[in-house]
């Protein structure tokens, strides 16, 4: 479109805002906005068309909050005699059954959750082997699961260090359960991309953002480095948005970076205590990083965020789960996040 009349000029102007907007985007901590109260680690969140939010749970499934604000959780006890599930991240199928990620060391893999609190294993075990602690479960418009194990490590927290990388990520199709990638870095969220032709996966220790494409009969290809982050930046959570950018959370240090097409990385924002921040990223370095590291996040807002999905009528208002509060925070993006394959479910 040409800018020389008066019309198209007021027209670029306003794209050229809306890009740049995008681009500069930036808040304070005081700019967020709050949703949701009484919530048990509330560490992955999605959002539903019709403007329902939904949360894990860890004490056994997820919180279901409407639109009027009324919540429900939806629990579900396993009958082998182990404790509940602990949710992490999780997904929601077409049928509208939840795909749980379970934390737990002692019995670990992914479930199902049915509407009425029904629990039966999805994937414990492969290959004879009993699946260690699960860090997330997705599904992707082609219907296809993609299950996370951040380590072979137990406990989970020995694998916090830069030198470790025994993560691995499962798919599960039609062909059914296989090891698609290894080798990774403290495996976390896996989203395929808008165009479904890559595999994008946060690696939290490694302090990177790696991707696969996606080849014939849903093969991985070699794993490539999008993106590498620096001093502080843990990154856990990961969303896509409409210009194909994707939206990453930061444990530990309270950062949410958005990172275009072309790997540009900008930060939208940022709480710490700079201080503590220092004293983790030593220990980290030095391979002394623990739980009391991760546990004790010293914030006035932010307490350690963890995921971030879009919603709204519009999927403008971006929700921020987090390990260590019993809310969610909120704020307005500039760009609409991408239509995920839960996105027209009805609970």
């Amino acid at each position: 479109m040409g800018c020389s009349d008066e019309r198209t000029i007021i027209a670029c102007k306003i794209m050229e805002e809306y890009i740049m907007g995008a681009e500069n985007f930036q808040l304070k901590p005081k700019d967020l906005g709050y949703f949701g109260n009484g919530l048990t680690r509330p560490e992955c969140v999605l959002c539903l068309a019709d403007g329902t939010v939904i949360t894990s749970q860890a004490e056994g499934g997820v919180s279901v909050i409407g639109t009027g604000g009324g919540r429900r959780d939806i629990l579900g006890q396993r009958t082998d005699g182990l404790p509940p599930v602990m949710t992490n991240g999780f997904a929601l199928t077409k049928s509208g059954d939840f795909l749980l990620a379970d934390l737990h060391g002692s019995g670990g893999g992914a479930w199902r959750l049915s509407q009425s609190g029904d629990v039966t294993p999805l994937l414990v075990e492969l290959d004879g082997q009993a699946l260690p602690s699960a860090n997330f479960v997705g599904v992707d418009h082609a219907g296809r699961i993609w299950i996370t194990i951040s380590t072979r490590h137990d406990p989970r927290a020995l694998a916090y260090r830069p030198d470790v990388a025994d993560g691995f990520i499962i798919l599960i199709d039609d062909k059914g359960a296989r090891i698609v990638a290894d080798g990774l870095g403290y495996t976390n969220e896996a989203i395929v991309d808008p165009s479904g032709d890559w595999l994008y996966v946060n690696e939290t220790m490694a302090r990177r953002t790696s991707r696969y494409p996606i080849n014939a009969g849903n093969n991985l290809g070699p794993r490539e480095t999008f993106v590498e982050y620096g001093h502080g930046t843990y990154p856990d959570g990961l969303a896509f948005d409409e210009e194909g950018a994707f939206w990453m959370t930061s444990v530990v240090s309270n950062r949410v970076v958005r990172v275009t097409p072309d790997g540009a990385q900008s930060v939208v924002i940022e709480e710490n205590d700079p201080e503590q921040l220092e004293v983790i990223e030593k220990a980290y370095l030095a391979g002394e990083m623990g739980r009391a590291h991760m546990d004790n996040i010293q914030t006035d807002v932010m307490q350690s965020i963890s995921s971030i999905a879009f919603g709204g009528p519009d999927r403008r208002t971006a929700y921020l789960g987090n390990l260590l509060d019993a809310k969610l925070y909120t704020f307005e993006s500039p760009v609409p996040g991408f239509a995920p394959s839960h996105w027209g479910v009805r609970l």
